[in-house]
């Protein structure tokens, strides 16, 4: 496991943040808005502030013709599933519970990774994807009842996080020569398209102007959680072996339960308090650095 330098300790902490507490505002968001539309809006709101960055930074927003196939291959798997799918599992669970699904991420990845990519994990590396899922497991005991009676929303979260775990691992096997935010702006444009598209074939007749409750979400999703959270991923992504950045971020579903119970009153167990031990413990397994030898 490679040590973290500061400024991904850094990216990593205000990451954790920013996306473990959009988990209740989405919740909130979707209450007020329709889902798609809730997202597609945000996107469309987060992609100028992606572009103006890259204008400042005279970043170039080209790429070549040869390289649209694997863009639009990382846009699907990194962004299209995982919006759209998880978005509309939202209504159909509670933002906590929709956060630990989500973020059985590392899991899928760490498989995927073993089973596909001929990856090499490190007993460490097995011990902290074995913690991240016992957490899970045990975030999950007291909500089997409920899950049992909303399996649409369980599959659908479950699908988008194999998506983003599938293309977690393309992005750094997969290489595309251009700046980082020149594909992190591409890759939000697809998406914007396709979410703009399946909004307006499923819920166009839902349409109106957002209150106060989903604006706040749009925009707190267009800002921080696009705007900067997403080249943040990346960035982690494309630096670090796929293992370490997919559990590096194991937080943000302990930090999206706890925020969930204090805005939103979704009750805590045994089992959350045990699976914030097991979470720290997949954090160590790879943050703690190597002894060297």
């Amino acid at each position: 496991m490679p040590a973290f330098s500061r400024r991904q300790l850094v990216v990593l902490v205000l990451l954790t943040l920013v996306w473990g507490f959009n988990w209740p505002v989405m919740k909130i968001g979707v209450e007020h808005f329709p889902p798609l539309t809730f997202r597609m809006v945000s996107l469309w709101g987060g992609l100028p502030i992606l572009a103006l960055v890259m204008w400042q930074q005279k970043t170039p927003f080209a790429i070549a013709p040869v390289h649209w196939p694997r863009v639009l291959l990382l846009a699907w798997c990194n962004m299209v599933m995982w919006y759209a799918l998880m978005i509309l599992a939202m209504p159909l669970l509670s933002s906590g519970r929709a956060a630990i699904l989500g973020y059985t991420m590392p899991i899928f990845s760490a498989v995927i990774g073993a089973l596909f990519f001929g990856d090499r994990l490190a007993t460490r590396a097995w011990a902290g994807v074995g913690a991240a899922l016992l957490g899970v497991v045990l975030l999950l005991w007291h909500e089997l009842g409920a899950l049992g009676s909303s399996p649409m929303g369980v599959s659908l979260m479950l699908v988008s996080a194999a998506s983003w775990a599938l293309g977690t691992q393309l992005l750094r096997r997969l290489p595309v020569p251009v700046p980082l935010f020149t594909l992190s702006f591409w890759m939000v444009t697809i998406t914007c398209v396709v979410l703009t598209v399946l909004a307006a074939l499923f819920e166009h007749e839902r349409w109106h102007s957002p209150d106060g409750p989903a604006l706040g979400a749009l925009v707190y999703n267009a800002v921080l959680a696009l705007g900067f959270a997403q080249v943040a991923w990346f960035f982690l992504v494309r630096t670090l072996p796929p293992v370490a950045s997919t559990l590096s971020v194991m937080m943000i579903p302990v930090l999206g339960v706890f925020s969930g119970t204090l805005w939103l009153g979704e009750r805590l167990s045994w089992q959350d308090w045990a699976a914030v031990g097991l979470m720290v413990l997949a954090i160590a397994s790879v943050l703690w650095p190597a002894r060297d030898t």
